[in-house]
């Protein structure tokens, strides 16, 4: 008797899961599901694009979407980031339907629930893919901690908490004050 197949998913498969709230991924052909975000979760994410869209926008950069939007990175991954930064030269990779190859910048909120995937094997999979900078927001830690792709994968910036400002090498002169990012008493 032939040993049993596991079933492997296509990173376009993200395109026909349920309209349910629920996050569909694809990361090296296993499927993810992940529940809504929570309150931080959208807080901190909606602040930060706020400052990033703008200054993107006032310097003509290129452009700034936030979750949901779909990103195949290859034929095996498909995700959905929870903010992407695309440059004008890099345009060519946005479709209608969503974004097909790497992003300049990928950001991902960090939950309970998705915290180990976002460090590892997503991590992996956009070093893999050649996504330039890639930032993980903490709303527990209520911090903003960026990685720069380097030769051997991504390097730590560093873990810039409260009391801190990040100032990104990918927009120079964008001041991020990291306690501007969450809601106080919250």
């Amino acid at each position: 008797m032939a040993g049993k197949s596991k079933v492997r998913f296509k990173a376009s498969d993200i395109w026909d899961s349920p309209d349910d709230g629920l996050r569909y991924e694809v990361i090296d052909g296993e499927l993810y599901v992940t529940p809504a975000p929570g309150w931080m979760h959208q807080y901190g994410l909606g602040r930060l694009h706020v400052r990033v869209a703008n200054w993107v926008d006032r310097h003509n950069l290129g452009f700034v979407v936030f979750a949901p939007i779909g990103v195949i990175l290859d034929d095996a991954d498909g995700v959905e980031p929870d903010l992407i930064f695309i440059s004008h030269e890099r345009a060519g990779i946005i479709r209608e339907r969503g974004v097909f190859g790497a992003p300049d910048l990928v950001v991902e909120v960090l939950s309970p629930s998705t915290e180990a995937r976002d460090r590892g094997v997503k991590m992996r999979r956009y070093a893999a893919a050649g996504v330039p900078h890639y930032w993980l927001l903490n709303p527990p830690a209520r911090s903003i901690e960026p990685f720069v792709l380097g030769v051997n994968g991504y390097e730590s910036v560093g873990v810039f908490g409260p009391g801190s400002t990040f100032r990104p090498s990918l927009f120079p002169g964008l001041e991020i004050v990291v306690d501007d990012l969450w809601a106080p008493g919250v």
